[in-house]
């Protein structure tokens, strides 16, 4: 029987007695001080959870810059601070990205982000929020966040102002998940509305405490969970499952400001790999895929665009169309004299 760690009641106790902050200070202690191993016992005989330092950020942010050397890439306006990373100042028509170099080939993991947004607009006078990012491809500046449109992957956005007009259920700022094979636009004008899985209402702006979110994928299972209160609990957003997403994309966040601005700073980027024990069945089921998609979702097929032709095929292309036609021509002509040479002896 397949267990799910997002459903267990042991598991949202264990999240519950310890807070974001608090339990990544204690994983660090644990690595420092336990056995050697390193990893986090998480699930009942079920996950061991360890931090993964190559996809990890935190202050005070060694080995974050522009150059070759660096595992993770800044990008358009963002910027290193001593107590956070801004992707975009409180400013009109900026853009910012921070890329993890690192390709990510873990089957299960969860990452925490801690972030915070703030800035001088009042209600529904600031924009546009930020979004995380799982991608096969990075530091693609675009409109989406701030990065490439018709991404391959997995985008959470944390949006802060309504685009559409008419809509009245919905309260931003918002939090919305969008899987993706290349093949879909994301709407602006609509919030995103018409390509997200699902999401929830997340207010998040000019507070005077800590915000986290967290991704969690396991078992092909995406699930979505926010700290915001204050409280130090983890508080449910979405949960999908039937999610693929294939091995060896990179993580990242972005952020864009248009006629309206926010401060949208990172703290921490936290990866943990989860090693979740596996039927024999499960094992068969959740094999290695190759592009993005979503169980009882149909996305449209990616139609490869047509390789332009070498020179050399085109010239042998060309040669041979001239070959034949000489030789069609030279048919042409014997059986013709054929036909005139039957037609005299006819008329004699």
């Amino acid at each position: 029987m397949a267990v799910s760690l997002c459903s267990s009641g042991w598991w949202q106790r264990w999240r519950r007695r310890w807070s974001a902050r608090e339990g990544s200070r204690m994983l660090l202690l644990l690595l420092l001080l336990g056995s050697g191993q390193g990893p986090r016992h998480v699930g009942a005989g079920q996950a061991f959870e360890y931090l993964k330092r190559e996809h990890s950020l935190s202050k005070p942010y060694q080995g974050v810059g522009t150059g070759s050397s660096s595992l993770w890439n800044l990008m358009g306006n963002a910027m290193v601070m001593t107590q956070y990373i801004r992707l975009t100042p409180d400013m009109q028509s900026k853009q910012g990205a921070l890329w993890n170099r690192v390709p990510c080939f873990l089957r299960d993991w969860e990452l925490q982000v801690h972030f915070r947004i703030h800035g001088q607009g009042k209600k529904n006078l600031h924009g546009d929020g930020l979004a995380i990012w799982y991608t096969k491809d990075r530091m693609q500046p675009g409109p989406v966040f701030g990065n490439m449109d018709k991404f391959v992957g997995l985008g959470v956005f944390v949006d802060t102002y309504p685009n559409e007009e008419k809509q009245q259920e919905r309260v931003f700022p918002y939090i919305s998940v969008m899987v993706n094979n290349g093949s879909l636009s994301y709407d602006h004008e609509r919030d995103g509305r018409p390509t997200e899985l699902g999401g929830c209402t997340a207010i998040i702006r000019n507070l005077h405490y800590d915000t986290f979110l967290v991704i969690r994928y396991v078992k092909r299972h995406l699930t979505i969970m926010m700290d915001i209160d204050g409280k130090h609990e983890w508080r449910d957003c979405l949960e999908v499952p039937g999610v693929r997403l294939p091995r060896g994309y990179y993580f990242g966040t972005s952020s864009i400001t248009g006629d309206l601005s926010d401060n949208h700073d990172v703290i921490s980027l936290k990866l943990f790999e989860l090693t979740v024990e596996r039927t024999p069945e499960e094992e068969k089921l959740h094999r290695d895929v190759f592009m993005p998609s979503v169980d009882n979702m149909k996305l449209p097929e990616m139609t490869a665009p047509p390789q332009p032709l070498s020179g050399l095929a085109l010239f042998l292309i060309v040669f041979f169309s001239l070959v034949f036609s000489v030789f069609a021509i030279v048919i042409g002509i014997i059986l013709y004299n054929k036909w005139q040479d039957q037609s005299r002896k006819r008329f004699y």
